[in-house]
């Protein structure tokens, strides 16, 4: 009997064994074997490639960081297994998976890092500001909160506590760029409708209006209403950057709502591609992950928006990162011309174009808090 249970053991280690090692070698298979891809549409973001070692790199390390990363990213059924993980975590209680917070009302929210650029970022904004003729052009600067503030209310019990808002004001002071602070609006609207989508790290069009009506305040501009705008909810499906960080399957998806002015007449000019239309947004991309992307047809250069039907004969530079898209519907109404420009990818320079466009009235530089210390636009404004 004793024997028979000792060969018995045996018999199931070595089985054991056997296993784990197959499905080592078909991991390792399949990794090897398998195609490459080089962007990741459920992170929304370029994959790592594969290093190429060399002798400075292998002595110092940073061929074996790489190769990590990329063995991370080429993993197979990645998306499976971090979801799996992501699953076994929340079931078991944690709020904080993959560095998002799991809060309430089925919010997935992006915590805050304390910045290391901010003396870069303000030095860069300043000589902007300085560049500026400000007896010809109005300039503002919006720092825009994300929901790690606005819905702090939401967050889990021990979350550690953030201050944006000690971030922003110390670039306001030290660029002295008018600021148009949207903070106050965005708490006000927080029982009006939902400001952050509950998957994704931008503001949702209602939020990107609250944001609207700060600029309208400060600017003395008379707002539009939203009941005289079309609204279209031209999704439920949204699984935005914060749920493809976490995979959890289950979790609740969002809408994205759209409002176009009936009274806008527009042209829109994607300089980069050539590409004309007659809308602020590309549809195409409901059809993809990436679905925030219909806003202004996601990245470009420089974008320029006519409405020969504005309140004015105006014209705005406005300067941005992604959180700005989903808010120029709004503005447009307002601007004979905008002038869009990402300064990740517009090479020329904001101020260097100005000196060929006398006719710009406003600028308005618009970032959110969460990205701005990362943002490699804002090297490319001055």
């Amino acid at each position: 009997m004793i024997g028979d249970a000792i060969i018995t053991n045996a018999i199931i280690r070595k089985t054991l064994v056997c296993l784990l090692c197959a499905g080592v070698l078909c991991l390792s298979a399949h990794l090897v074997l398998s195609p490459k891809k080089d962007y990741s549409e459920n992170e929304n973001r370029y994959l790592a490639p594969f290093p190429t070692p060399s002798l400075e790199t292998v002595l110092d390390g940073e061929f074996m960081d790489a190769l990590s990363d990329w063995l991370a990213d080429h993993f197979p059924r990645r998306d499976f297994f971090v979801g799996l993980k992501s699953g076994v975590e929340i079931a078991s209680g944690r709020r904080c998976v993959n560095r998002i917070y799991v809060a309430e009302d089925d919010y997935l929210i992006e915590p805050y890092d304390r910045p290391q650029n901010t003396e870069r970022i303000t030095d860069t904004l300043r000589h902007f500001y300085e560049k500026i003729d400000t007896d010809r052009i109005d300039l503002h600067l919006m720092l825009v909160p994300t929901a790690v503030t606005v819905y702090s209310d939401k967050l889990p019990a021990y979350a550690p506590s953030c201050d944006q808002l000690e971030t922003a004001r110390a670039i306001y002071d030290a660029t002295g760029i008018p600021a148009i602070d949207c903070t106050q609006r965005l708490l006000d609207g927080a029982s009006q409708g939902q400001l952050y989508y509950r998957t994704d790290h931008h503001w949702t069009t209602f939020g990107a209006y609250q944001g609207y009506l700060a600029y309208c305040d400060t600017k003395g501009l008379t707002p539009l209403a939203l009941t005289s705008l079309t609204a279209r909810t031209v999704t439920e499906d949204f699984a935005g950057t914060l749920y493809s960080k976490i995979n959890d399957y289950g979790h609740r998806r969002d809408e994205i709502t759209v409002y176009t002015n009936p009274e806008d007449t527009l042209t829109v000019t994607y300089l980069d591609t050539g590409e004309v239309t007659d809308s602020l947004y590309n549809f195409d991309y409901l059809e993809e992950k990436d679905k925030y992307s219909l806003f202004l047809n996601n990245i470009h250069p420089l974008i320029v928006i006519e409405n020969t039907s504005a309140a004015s004969q105006d014209e705005l530079m406005l300067v941005k990162d992604s959180y700005a898209n989903s808010m120029v519907p709004f503005l447009a109404h307002h601007y004979r011309k905008i002038y869009v420009f990402d300064t990740r990818y517009y090479r020329d320079g904001p101020s260097s174009f100005l000196d060929d466009h006398e006719t710009v009235t406003d600028i308005l530089l618009l970032y959110n808090l969460n990205t701005l210390d990362g943002d490699t636009g804002i090297r490319g404004i001055y």
